[in-house]
């Protein structure tokens, strides 16, 4: 049956109250990056146990000298035959030396050394290099200048910078980090620079500019904070090369004073007793790897955490 219009009367139909911010609600779970960031890191099992590898050895090394109270000169047991040369066993767990010193104090004390070099050099040109490199990479002027500084200290080795310039300054722990940091920024800098430059052009951007955001304001509010993981990345790859750097100086006998131990200076010290007592030359280089893999590793999973890509 048909219904006519004049048979529909106003008290058939009834209004529904409209939700004003109805359109405005999405139906998803809440995203946290940090959160997303945890979970995709410790789905990697290699990366867990590489954390717990490299925490363990960070413990170790900061507290462990701390305890024995070694001393890289001392030559007390020296003349002590008993404590000469002894093997890895339940007393000593490394080993011992010509100086009657164990090993695994002289380990780990050698360990503190290159790994507070490491990060603290680390620190320094990341800080440095990510704000010249920002700056870098929205200013044309400072481009045209610091491009030609970037080309000439790039064609050059930057070990062989290192060593000159550790020879230049004089021995010394802190000499060796200020010899390291001089130039390595630079190479932060360029790789900080490139990816501004990629993201500066994005039409958020361009936007926020014609709406007359200063640039600074821009560089740390829309452009750093989503390169979290290109800067996680760098700090990946520093952190090794400048253990790398301390222990082929040390090697050589450059850098740090002779008082000081470390992963290389131990290296260099007991390469003579590689094929009588191998394990005064191996136990060294195994921490120095492990050390090194580790902070390669667990620096590696984690700028991939970072990247915001990966949370899909």
């Amino acid at each position: 049956m048909e219904v006519q219009k004049d048979d529909l009367q106003q008290s058939d139909f009834s209004f529904v109250k409209m939700d004003e911010h109805a359109s405005e609600r999405i139906d998803a779970p809440v995203y946290s990056y940090w959160r997303a960031v945890g979970r995709k890191f410790f789905s990697s099992k290699v990366a867990i146990s590489m954390l717990v590898l490299m925490i363990a050895i960070f413990l170790m090394s900061f507290i462990q000298p701390l305890v024995s109270g070694y001393d890289y000169m001392s030559v007390e047991g020296i003349n002590d035959f008993a404590k000469r040369y002894n093997p890895p066993s339940a007393q000593y767990w490394f080993g011992t030396d010509a100086n009657g010193h164990s090993l695994f104090d002289a380990v780990w004390a050698g360990a503190k050394t290159s790994i507070s070099i490491s990060v603290i050099s680390t620190l320094v040109c990341t800080i440095i290099g990510v704000v010249v490199g920002a700056i870098w990479g929205t200013s044309k002027k400072i481009d045209r200048f610091m491009i030609e500084i970037y080309n000439i200290f790039s064609n050059v080795p930057q070990l062989l910078i290192i060593m000159v310039l550790s020879y230049a300054f004089g021995s010394g722990f802190w000499n060796l980090i200020f010899a390291m940091c001089l130039t390595s920024w630079l190479g932060t800098a360029y790789f900080i620079r490139v990816q501004v430059m990629i993201m500066r052009d994005r039409e958020y951007n361009l936007a926020s500019q014609t709406l007359g955001t200063p640039t600074m304001r821009m560089i740390f509010r829309n452009i750093l904070p989503y390169l979290t993981s290109v800067i996680v990345t760098d700090v990946s790859r520093t952190l090794p090369s400048f253990i790398s750097y301390e222990t082929f100086l040390s090697f050589l006998g450059v850098g740090l004073s002779a008082n000081v131990p470390s992963l290389g200076k131990l290296i260099s010290k007991y390469t003579a007793n590689m094929s009588n007592y191998p394990y005064l030359f191996w136990i060294p280089v195994a921490v120095l790897a492990l050390v090194s893999v580790s902070l390669y590793i667990v620096g590696q999973t984690l700028a991939d955490a970072a990247d915001p890509r990966t949370h899909m």
